[in-house]
């Protein structure tokens, strides 16, 4: 039983070695066709003992053939205590398919980790890839599991600015809105305190003056944002559009009132409201700057003054009070740089078009006629309107035209690309894999919006989402 146990174990063995020599072989064979084809004129010239070009690619590497017939690195390390494949690597040239097999293959060693690594495992391997700097990094830049891994967002150059933007119209006729809080109010005493409730704002923004109007809301509900909306619309006038994200409470409203952007009646129920609401996509906050900075700004502000007011008990009353002095503040901001030419000493300001008025003085003193109160009042009334807009044209618009980031032209996702979708409840490498479905091009003709279709729970599920939630695996050209 012994003997045979033994005869197995050699016949195993003497199978292994046989096998490790052919795959030797196999190796030795392919690394030589791939050193022929590229360096074909250095081994003729190093087999006759001559001396290679200055031209060559291998002339600073001091190659030699050992007796397989392989290119390997000369060097200078040959007295150091080092395997001889550590000191002598083969040569493998850059431009050769085998080269970036290799490299695939020992960044997946390395479990998919940067330059540095996959360069230090293939050399570890006795393997010296000519220029393995740019072939390493070209690799690991279209792997898709890297991609999947650390991959960025995609992005695209910043687009035009929408025309309720740039329009000369009566204030809060083009309108950005959004809710924000909550705050802790003292909505009744008790025996043993008081009883706290919460109140959210809803900030009106006119996409054109920057003018800011806030209401405050009991809840985070459809019927308090109407009512903040009926409010609105009795204190500003009718607005012609409204722009909001997605949030729950504004497509509620827009539900109750009647309001369906994608109903073939729309234009009919459009002529009685007067008015058109328009949804930005999904999870695309940066589509609404210009209101998200607005909040932001009233953030800012309130927090200042609680602070300064200390622990006192806020109301609703209290809150309503601090609310419009907030407005107030954020409507007598200056839209330009203030001018230090002594000729311009007024500020442009949305409120010098909302109040009428440039600053709060006090009348002038004197004896006046009740007549000369209403005289020329309209004149005046129309000349700061006038000063406004002028003031807006020639100095506000030209604000607006530099882009700040999103600079540069980038290439464009098209349908049948295999993208990961970007999800905040998941960590990266959970995000889901899809397919762009369709591309919805924007006027300057680059891709900003996309529609994903991906397989989740047993179904397939498709999102409209921007660019820069997804993130480019794999291109249908590629």
């Amino acid at each position: 039983m012994g003997r045979l146990i033994h005869t197995v174990r050699a016949a195993a063995q003497t199978f292994q070695d046989h096998a490790v020599d052919v795959l030797w072989q196999t190796k030795t064979v392919v690394i030589r066709s791939a050193q022929q084809e590229a360096y074909k004129e250095e081994i003729r010239c190093l087999e006759k003992g001559g001396k290679l070009s200055k031209r060559s690619p291998l002339k600073k590497l001091n190659p030699t053939i050992d007796k397989d017939g392989l290119l390997r690195i000369g060097g200078r390390i040959s007295s150091a205590d080092l395997p001889n494949y550590e000191k002598h690597p083969v040569i493998i040239p850059k431009n050769s398919h085998i080269a970036t097999l290799l490299v695939r293959h020992y960044h997946e060693e390395v479990v998919h980790q940067g330059r540095h690594f996959t360069e230090g495992a293939i050399r570890a391997a006795g393997l010296w890839i000519v220029s393995s700097k740019h072939l390493v990094s070209r690799v690991i830049h279209k792997c898709v599991t890297c991609r999947k891994l650390r991959g960025k967002l995609m992005e695209q150059k910043m687009a035009d600015l929408p025309a309720d933007r740039l329009v000369k119209e009566p204030p809060f006729t083009h309108v950005g809105l959004d809710a924000f809080g909550p705050w802790l109010i003292t909505s009744r005493r008790t025996r043993g305190g008081h009883a706290e409730s919460k109140r959210w704002a809803v900030l009106f923004t006119c996409m054109s003056t920057r003018a800011v109007h806030i209401e405050v809301i009991e809840s985070m509900s459809t019927s308090s944002f109407i009512n903040a909306l009926r409010r609105f619309f009795a204190v500003r006038g009718p607005a012609k559009q409204l722009r909001s994200d997605c949030g729950t409470n504004f497509v509620g409203a827009c539900k109750e009132l009647g309001i369906n952007t994608e109903d073939s009646k729309l234009k009919n129920y459009l002529a009685h409201q007067g008015c058109t609401w328009t949804f930005n996509l999904p999870h695309s906050s940066h589509i609404g700057g210009s209101w998200e900075r607005m909040i932001g700004i009233a953030r800012r502000i309130l927090d200042a003054i609680l602070l300064h007011a200390g622990a006192a008990p806020l109301t609703h009353e209290v809150l309503t009070t601090l609310m419009a002095e907030v407005m107030a503040m954020m409507n007598a901001r200056p839209l330009v740089p203030v001018s230090v030419d002594p000729e311009m000493p007024t500020l442009l300001t949305p409120a010098m078009l909302l109040t009428q008025k440039i600053s709060p003085l006090l009348p002038p003193q004197g004896d006046f006629d009740q007549k000369d109160l209403h005289r020329n009042q309209w004149r005046q009334v129309q000349c700061l309107a006038d000063t406004f807009w002028k003031r807006w044209r020639m100095e506000y618009l030209a604000t607006l035209q530099k882009c700040r980031k999103w600079t540069e032209d980038k290439p464009s996702v098209q349908e049948g690309d295999v993208v990961l979708l970007r999800d905040n409840q998941a960590r990266h490498n959970e995000w889901p894999v899809g397919v762009i479905q369709k591309t919805l091009p924007s006027a300057d003709g680059k891709t900003r919006k996309v529609e994903v279709r991906i397989f989740s729970q047993g179904a397939i599920k498709v999102f409209l989402r921007p660019i820069s939630e997804v993130v480019l695996l794999l291109s249908k050209d590629t």
